[in-house]
C-alpha cells in the first residue's frame, strides 16, 4: 500500500467514525478538527493535494471536511 493509499484509508476511517454523528455539519467539522489536530503538516499537504486532484477513493463526507479544512489550513497552501 502506498503512502497516499494509507492516508486515504486513514481519512476514510476517521470519516466512518464521525458518520454516526446525526448532525452532518458536526460530522464534517469533527473530521476536519481531527485531521488538523493529529495529522502533521506533511500529511495534510498530501491529502489536500490529493483532494484537489479529484480525491479518488475519499468518502464524500471526508472530501467535504478536507475542503473546509483547506480554507483555514496553512498546509493546504504550502
Amino acid at each position: 500500500m502506498s503512502g497516499l493509499e494509507q492516508l486515504v484509508r486513514m481519512a476514510n476511517d476517521i470519516g466512518a467514525y464521525f458518520r454516526a454523528e446525526p448532525d452532518h455539519a458536526a460530522a464534517v467539522a469533527g473530521i476536519a478538527t481531527h485531521i488538523r489536530r493529529f495529522w502533521e503538516p506533511r500529511m495534510r499537504r498530501r491529502i489536500h493535494a490529493h483532494a484537489a486532484a479529484g480525491g479518488a477513493g475519499l468518502d464524500a463526507l471526508v472530501r467535504e471536511a478536507i475542503a473546509d479544512l483547506a480554507r483555514e489550513d496553512p498546509a493546504a497552501r504550502a
